[in-house]
């Protein structure tokens, strides 16, 4: 029996926030990516469209939590290889398209907001999502998009933390490689989170 998700979809209470949906990480600029590829196979970004014109309907805000992936942006960390490629600030990395930074043209619309870190490893460390969130009265995010590994992973332990409830979709996710995505579902996000499927969100938000 599928969980029911429209008590937690509350008019006002909800936004659909997505991690790295953006064209240089996993859209039309990232050629050559394979988490991008694994995306495509996926459907991940067709999910995520549709689950963005529900939210609309809705009422819901959508939120593109956007890294900014560009060479010069002062103050981004460099004490991990994530942050550098490997061996300084732009190591490993190919010529920078600002382009590359904007939002998925398949989940954006005028009147979408936008959420820029320049530091940190998810959404919520490095600006201020969270106050903007609480000062609209949301305690529920749904999130969707990219990584499993790392920024979505980060970002729901740090919601849980904050007293958000967190709403994952199975498939508007993905990792690389993309067998990892299942045993992190299983094995840490399923004790932190509410999982569900696109199809069911839209179907909960349609009872309410």
């Amino acid at each position: 029996m599928a969980f029911d998700i429209a008590p937690l979809l509350a008019p006002g209470k909800v936004a659909l926030l997505f991690s790295e949906v953006q064209r240089g990480i996993i859209g039309d600029l990232a050629t050559g990516s394979p988490l991008a590829s694994g995306v495509a196979e996926a459907g991940v970004i067709p999910n995520c469209a549709k689950l963005a014109a529900a939210a609309r309907a809705h009422g819901a805000p959508v939120v593109h939590c956007l890294a900014d992936t560009s060479p010069n942006r002062y103050g981004a960390g460099t004490n991990c290889m994530l942050y550098t490629g490997g061996a300084g600030p732009s190591a490993g990395r190919p010529a920078h398209n600002p382009e590359g930074d904007t939002p998925c043209p398949e989940v954006w619309q005028d009147g979408d907001l936008v959420s820029v870190r320049v530091h940190g490893l998810h959404p919520m460390a490095d600006n201020q999502l969270d106050r903007r969130l609480r000062n609209k009265g949301i305690d529920t995010i749904i999130v969707a998009g990219v990584s499993l590994n790392v920024a979505i992973l980060g970002l729901s332990i740090e919601a849980v933390n904050s007293n958000y409830t967190v709403i994952i979709p199975r498939n508007a996710v993905s990792g690389f490689p993309t067998d990892y995505a299942q045993p992190v579902i299983r094995n840490t996000l399923s004790f932190i989170t509410t999982l569900s499927t696109v199809d069911d969100i839209i179907a909960g938000w349609a009872q309410r």
